[in-house]
């Protein structure tokens, strides 16, 4: 299985470098097409009483990223930069998911709020609901050049979580071991589950270990990242916005704490 077309979100920010870089590595593996789209929040230059759009510094920023992003992709099979060119939040957000929907895999940034932000702060949050596609998260500190030789797979029976299962599979194809993790109210029906996981990936060649964590309290995502952390993983994959299976996790919070204390990459699907 290999992904073929593969898209990556630029902007003027400091870890733009290293989410393009990631995503080469993972184009030139795949040996897909890459393409970079340039896109993020600007206000328009006021001359008189004429606004003029795009802006000095916006048109720099996009020059930069058009240089940068060629001499990154030089060499593979196919590459395609674009710039969709729009200030307002809800364009940037409209253009991006637009674009996120004819890919096969998204590389996006996790949004730092110590710093002033060049995207919308519900870019990503709003890309994984709302473009179907699979995206890969990368956090705002770190080296990530490769992702999936030890991946950790968060597993809890959903529809979401099956959906993340699968669109991993080509980045965690050849990976060293991965850890299936499953939180369980009743230590049976988890190692049930997790059995059924650690078969499916065996049918695709890849070697997996099965932990199930008893489910107690309220702590399911600070669990979840510690077991990333005690486990060495280099790419969590989970499910994104369902219930992690219990009633007292509402909509979406999971989701977004992940997104918010993320150390490593994480791959969701909606």
């Amino acid at each position: 299985m290999a992904l073929k077309n593969l898209m990556v979100h630029l902007d003027q920010g400091g870890r733009t470098a290293a989410r393009l870089e990631l995503a080469v590595s993972l184009a030139r593996r795949h040996q897909a097409r890459l393409v970079g789209v340039f896109g993020q929040r600007g206000l328009p230059e006021v001359m008189g009483v004429v606004a003029s759009w795009p802006s000095h510094e916006y048109a720099e920023a996009r020059d930069a990223s058009q240089v940068a992003f060629a001499k990154a992709a030089a060499g593979l099979p196919q590459a395609e930069w674009h710039d969709i060119n729009r200030g307002r939040d809800s364009e940037v957000l409209r253009r991006i998911i637009t674009m996120a929907r004819h890919a096969d895999l998204v590389v996006l940034g996790q949004h730092d709020e110590g710093v002033t932000a060049h995207v919308p702060d519900e870019l990503v949050m709003d890309v994984i609901l709302d473009s179907g596609r699979p995206v890969l998260v990368l956090p705002y500190a770190g080296d990530f050049a490769e992702v999936g030789k030890h991946p950790l797979i968060a597993w809890n029976d959903a529809r979401e979580a099956a959906r993340a299962f699968n669109d991993s599979l080509p980045l965690i194809e050849g990976c060293d071991e991965a850890m299936v993790l499953s939180f369980a109210a009743q230590r049976e029906a988890g190692e049930s589950s997790c059995i059924a996981v650690t078969r499916q990936l065996a049918d695709h060649g890849i070697t997996a270990r099965a932990e199930v964590l008893m489910v107690d309290d309220f702590g399911i995502m600070d669990m979840l990242l510690n077991r990333v952390t005690d486990r060495g993983a280099d790419l969590l994959v989970m499910g994104a916005h369902g219930h992690i299976g219990y009633p007292f996790i509402s909509r979406g919070a999971g989701t977004r704490y992940i997104l918010r204390h993320m150390t490593v990459p994480v791959l969701m699907s909606n």
